[in-house]
C-alpha cells in the first residue's frame, strides 16, 4: 500500500492538504493515532499518523503568531525524525487544517492529507489494515503454503473482525492442522481452535500453559519480551503441516501489527492522563475544575469512565522492572491488565526508570488477582530475554473517583504499595498496608539502615564482643508483649537474668522499655533489620 491509495477510498472523502507525487508513492506499513505534539518515540518508520489536532490550541497562539509556526514545526519535526509515511489531520476539532501545519509539512517533506469531520478515525484505521491484508494476499498468491481459496476465506473472517478463536478453528478444520492457540509471548491466550464451543472434527488437546519451542512468531516481534504474538500448535505437527503453519502465522501477522499500533496510541493518551493527575491535584479529594475538566476529556478519549457513580471508580497500578528499557514495563503492565477484561491505560513513568503506571476500571481486588496470576508468567518471559534474574514487582492502589485529587492520592498509595511489596510474590496492595512490618517495607533501604543503626548500633557492638545476644533478648521481649516471665521461659533463663539484660539494653540504647513509645521505636528498628536482610 502507498499513501496515495487513500485518495482512492472515496467513501472516506480524504483529500490532499499538501503532497508531491513522489511523497504519495511512499510505502505504508501501518497507522497510529496520536494527539501528542511530540509523538516520535511512539512511531515506527513507514506508518501513517492520524491526529485530531487536540494539541493545536489556536486561542493560545493568537497573541503570538510565530508560536503557531513553532508548534506546527515541532510536530512536523517529530514526524520526520520517526520517518513516517504521511500525516492524516482530522478536521473535526478545528475545521480546516491549519495553514501553519501545511507549511511545516512542506518544509519537512511530509505528505499531508485531511480527514473530514464525518469520517471516523476507526474507519480510516480499519481500511488501511484491510488494504495491507489485501497486499499480503497478493504477495502470497501462488507461493504461500495456505491454499488461495482458504486464504481468502480466512482473510474474510479477519476483515469482519471475527474472534481469533473462530479464525483458528476454521483454519484447523480446513487445513488439517493440529489444534492451535494464538498466544502472547507472556503466555496470555488470545484465541484457540480448541476454545469451548469450537469443533474441529476430532478430539482437542488442551491448550499449552506457556509458549513452547515449536511456537511460531506472528508478525514482527515487539521491542519488549511481553508484546510479541505466537502461533502455538498443541501437538507436534506433521512434516507436511509445518509450512502450512508458517503460512497461517504470516496471515495473522497484520492482527499483531494492528494490536501493537493500538497499544502505542493508547499509551500516548495515558501519558497525558498521568501528567494531569500529577500536575493538577493539590491533595486527596481536592478538586480543580479546570484540571478535572481536562482530565475527564482525557479519560473519555482513552475509553475510561468519568462519572460520579461508584461504577466509575478507577484503580491505579504500578509495575517496575529494575534496569529494563522504558518500553518493557508498560508492555508488562498491559499484559496483566488485559486479564481483567476492563478498560485500562498504561504509560511509562518518566520519573522512575523501569516503571509503568496504569489506570483501570476494574476493582482493586480484580486487579490484584490478575497481577497475582500474571507475575509468574511475566517473569518467565523476562527470563527468556535476559540473563539477569527476572524481577517484576507491582503495587495496586485503592479504587478512587475519577478526579485529579482522588486519583493522585490513590496513585501515591499504589507507588508505596509497590515499594512495600511482599517479597514472596513481588505484589503489594494498599489493602495489605495493615501492619508496621508492611509499612516499613515501603521505606527506602538506606533510610531503614540508618534508622536501625541509630537505635541498635550499641547492641550490635555488644553482641560482637559477647556470647550473650542482647538483640535476641530484645526481640523476644518485645514479641512477648514485654512479659518478664514468658521471656524467661522462651530463652530458658531465670527471670532475674531477663531483668539484668533489659537493664543493659536500656543503658546502651538510652530507651526505657517500660514506655510504649520507646518499645515501638525499638520494635521498628528490629523490623528494619529484617526488611534489609530480606533484600526488599
Amino acid at each position: 500500500m502507498i499513501v496515495g491509495d487513500l485518495l482512492g477510498l472515496t467513501d472516506l472523502r480524504i483529500e490532499v492538504g499538501w503532497a508531491t507525487p513522489e511523497l504519495l508513492a511512499r510505502e505504508v506499513t501501518g497507522v497510529t493515532s496520536t494527539d501528542l505534539q511530540d509523538p516520535a518515540r511512539y512511531l515506527r518508520p513507514g506508518e501513517l499518523v492520524l491526529t485530531g489536532l487536540v494539541w493545536w490550541r489556536p486561542d493560545d497562539l493568537v497573541a503570538d503568531p510565530a508560536a503557531a509556526a513553532r508548534a506546527a514545526g515541532r510536530f512536523a519535526t517529530a514526524l520526520r525524525s520517526a520517518e513516517v509515511a504521511g500525516l492524516l489531520a482530522g478536521e473535526g476539532t478545528h475545521g480546516a487544517v491549519p495553514a501553519e501545519l501545511a507549511a511545516a509539512c512542506r518544509t519537512h517533506g511530509i505528505p499531508l492529507l485531511s480527514v473530514p469531520a464525518g469520517t471516523s478515525f476507526r474507519a480510516v484505521t480499519d481500511r488501511v489494515y484491510l488494504r495491507l491484508w489485501g497486499d499480503l494476499q497478493l504477495r502470497s498468491e501462488g507461493t504461500a503454503a495456505v491454499p488461495a481459496t482458504v486464504r481468502r476465506e480466512l482473510l474474510g473472517l479477519l476483515h469482519s473482525d471475527a474472534e481469533p478463536s473462530a479464525v483458528l478453528a476454521r483454519a484447523v478444520a480446513d487445513l488439517g492442522l493440529p489444534d492451535c492457540s494464538l498466544l502472547t509471548t507472556a503466555g496470555r491466550t488470545l484465541g484457540s481452535s480448541a476454545a469451548p464451543g469450537r469443533t474441529t472434527g476430532r478430539p482437542a488437546l488442551a491448550a499449552p500453559a506457556a509458549p513452547s519451542p515449536r511456537a511460531l512468531p506472528v508478525g514482527p516481534q515487539g521491542a519488549s519480551p511481553f508484546d510479541g504474538w505466537l502461533l502455538q500448535p498443541h501437538a507436534e505437527p506433521a512434516t507436511s503441516a509445518v509450512a502450512v503453519l508458517h503460512g497461517l502465522a504470516e496471515l495473522l501477522g497484520p492482527l499483531a501489527v494492528r494490536a501493537r499500533s493500538t497499544a502505542t496510541a493508547q499509551r500516548q493518551g495515558a501519558t497525558r492522563v498521568l501528567d494531569l493527575i500529577r500536575a493538577g491535584a493539590t491533595g486527596a479529594g481536592s478538586s480543580n475544575s479546570g484540571v478535572d475538566g481536562e482530565l475527564a476529556e482525557a479519560l473519555t478519549a482513552c475509553g475510561l469512565p468519568t462519572g460520579a457513580a461508584s461504577s466509575s471508580a478507577l484503580t491505579p497500578v504500578v509495575v517496575r522492572i529494575p534496569g529494563s528499557p522504558a518500553a518493557w514495563s508498560p508492555a508488562a503492565l498491559a499484559e496483566a491488565l488485559h486479564r481483567t477484561g476492563a478498560p485500562f491505560v498504561v504509560a511509562a513513568d518518566a520519573s522512575a526508570a523501569g516503571t509503568a503506571v496504569g489506570l483501570t476500571a476494574a476493582p482493586a481486588a480484580d486487579v490484584t488477582a490478575a497481577l497475582r496470576a500474571a507475575l509468574p508468567q511475566l517473569r518467565s518471559a523476562l527470563s527468556a530475554r535476559q540473563a539477569a534474574p527476572a524481577v517484576v514487582r507491582a503495587g495496586v492502589g485503592p479504587s478512587a473517583a475519577p478526579n485529579a485529587g482522588a486519583l493522585r492520592s490513590a496513585l501515591v498509595q499504589a507507588e508505596y504499595a509497590l515499594a512495600s511489596a511482599d517479597p514472596s510474590d513481588g505484589l503489594g496492595g494498599s489493602a495489605r498496608l495493615d501492619s508496621l512490618a508492611t509499612l516499613l517495607r515501603g521505606i527506602p533501604a538506606e533510610v531503614q539502615a540508618a534508622y536501625r543503626d541509630r537505635l541498635l548500633a550499641p547492641l550490635v557492638e555488644h553482641d560482637r564482643a559477647n556470647s550473650v545476644s542482647l538483640l535476641d533478648t530484645l526481640d523476644v521481649f518485645l514479641r512477648l508483649d514485654a512479659s518478664w516471665s514468658r521471656t524467661a521461659r522462651a530463652l530458658h533463663i531465670h527471670v532475674n537474668t531477663v531483668h539484668y539484660r533489659v537493664g543493659r539494653i536500656e543503658e546502651l540504647t538510652g530507651r526505657s522499655l517500660s514506655r510504649l513509645e520507646d518499645r515501638l521505636d525499638l520494635r521498628a528498628a528490629l523490623l528494619c533489620g529484617r526488611t534489609e536482610q530480606s533484600g526488599v
